[in-house]
């Protein structure tokens, strides 16, 4: 069972980032407004875009992150969450359990401008999970959260947000745009 949700996870992986790189004739001004992933190392604050999903070991004293985002032609670059990567700012506080890890976790609902009509953007998330070592990806943001997914594994909302849209392909959002010179 758990290695099918892995395998789930491995190809909804895929697909999210397969989204990335659809060429400018099949795709031209329009995306895809789904969950990005984004890790930073123990130690580090910089975010990195998790290429391979949240199917991997996650080590104690890093940091997971979620953001609601666009990717497409016109904007390829998925945006990461806007705070910063401390595990110290989200684990502080936290006590160490024997036999568990830390991980902190920050989930980004995004900008308004990818809102689906008539939700409200929830505040972000910014806590501590203490799971079993072996815990992936998956399990952290489990441990924080209520996931809706996909039969694939894909995650489609995050604590009921959206409610219903999975991966949804829309045109590019003129806020992210260049702006045209006159």
């Amino acid at each position: 069972m758990k290695r099918n949700f892995l395998y789930a996870l491995t190809v909804a992986a895929f697909v999210a980032t397969s989204v990335i790189t659809i060429p400018a004739s099949q795709a031209a001004d329009k995306g895809y407004k789904y969950w990005g992933y984004f890790q930073a190392a123990p130690g580090k604050s910089k975010w990195s875009y998790a290429t391979t999903g949240p199917t991997t070991n996650v080590a104690d004293g890093s940091v997971e992150g979620w953001a609601f985002t666009f990717s497409g032609d016109s904007v390829p670059n998925a945006a990461m969450p806007r705070v910063k990567a401390s595990f110290v700012y989200l684990c502080g506080k936290t006590k160490a359990v024997a036999g568990k890890k830390r991980i902190g976790v920050v989930i980004d609902f995004g900008s308004a401008f990818l809102k689906p009509l008539g939700e409200k953007l929830p505040p972000m998330i910014k806590t501590c999970v203490s799971v079993s070592p072996d815990a992936i990806g998956a399990d952290v943001l489990a441990a924080a959260v209520k996931i809706r997914a996909t039969a694939s594994g894909m995650i489609c909302g995050i604590n009921g947000y959206p409610a219903k849209d999975c991966g949804t392909e829309i045109d590019t959002p003129k806020a992210l745009l260049p702006k045209k010179s006159v």
